[in-house]
């Protein structure tokens, strides 16, 4: 019972972007299981069914939505769409995110802009808009995703470090202006995973190995290792939790 009370999501219901593999996918299932009702947004057309099809093949709830990030306007209809269908949005987790990989003398300035605009951009709007409602009732959770390189300054990916660095901001920003009427904002840090975004960084022997080596969990996280993080920050258990920022890294940061 207290389980329940404290982490169950019984008749919630939640925006997950970036949901269609990967991360974002393995956090709508999880948010599913705990019984939310889950909107799972993909960049494309169609690019969510595989993970609608997993939840609702699990018995849960679950519904695609569709919008490119990199497109404000197309952010604000995305944020206008769930509301019109759920109805109210009680968790938004920001989850759509992109990486390019450039010496930052070569890095392009349309490259900038794009992962400035998907990672931060979006996650400012749809945090505003879906905010709003949630001050309105006086609770919601709002759960972004940082990374290792909110930390660091990385190698050759200049603009995703910076949108990072600047997820974590935004997130404690929000904090000190939201907590007080009831609704948390956190972010979670997400160690080395097993995505596509970190595809090449798999492929590479050497950098694969030295990231091993520095790694105290000796292994890569794969995404179903974010469902606990997920589930205590988009639930009552993390009600007194505010501005934080989860690391999931594996002991990354302890070494």
């Amino acid at each position: 019972m207290i389980l329940e009370q404290l982490f169950g999501l019984n008749g919630q219901k939640a925006l997950v972007t970036g949901a269609s593999r990967g991360l974002g996918q393995a956090i709508a299932v999880a948010l599913a299981q705990a019984g939310a009702e889950v909107w799972c947004a993909s960049s494309g057309e169609g690019g969510s069914a595989e993970t609608v099809a997993q939840i609702k093949a699990a018995g849960g709830k679950a519904h695609a939505l569709f919008a490119d990030l990199a497109d404000a306007d197309a952010v604000l209809a995305l944020a206008a769409q769930v509301q019109q269908q759920a109805g109210q949005v009680d968790i938004l987790v920001n989850c759509g995110g992109t990486i390019s990989r450039t010496p930052a003398k070569d890095f392009a300035f349309s490259d900038w802009q794009q992962n400035l605009a998907v990672n931060l951009d979006a996650s400012f709007l749809l945090s505003q808009q879906l905010g709003k409602a949630m001050l309105e009732r006086g609770q919601g959770k709002i759960i972004n995703i940082a990374s290792m390189l909110s930390y660091s300054g990385g190698i050759t990916v200049p603009a995703y470090t910076a949108s990072k660095h600047a997820v974590v901001g935004l997130t404690r920003a929000l904090a000190n202006e939201w907590a007080g009427q009831g609704v948390n904002v956190n972010a979670i840090a997400p160690g080395y995973f097993r995505t596509d975004n970190t595809a090449a960084l798999q492929a590479n022997a050497e950098r694969n190995q030295q990231i091993l080596a520095r790694l105290p969990a000796g292994r890569w996280g794969e995404p179903a290792d974010l469902a606990g993080a997920v589930l205590f920050l988009a639930s009552k258990a993390s009600d007194y939790v505010h501005g934080h920022v989860l690391a999931v890294d594996g002991g990354w940061l302890a070494r």
